[in-house]
């Protein structure tokens, strides 16, 4: 497994968020628009039950590098 590329997928049963470590330039705007839902020092970082569905899509829309995307579940 590559570390430098990862690919994980967080499911709510509604949507998926899809991360992508390749990607990911570390802009923190996840954290910095929806910090329930995008946590960098717990595991997993990414807890889709603390927000809706809705909120998470316009958070995973800011992210600049395209690094998270959503996957209709």
């Amino acid at each position: 497994m590559d570390i430098n590329n990862i690919t994980k997928e967080y499911s709510n049963g509604d949507i998926t968020v899809v991360w992508q470590s390749a990607k990911c330039i570390h802009s923190g705007n996840c954290v910095k628009n929806l910090p329930s839902v995008f946590k960098p020092r717990e595991q997993p970082w990414i807890q889709l039950d603390q927000e809706d569905s809705q909120a998470i899509r316009d958070a995973v829309a800011k992210c600049p590098s395209g690094a998270l995307s959503i996957k209709e579940s």
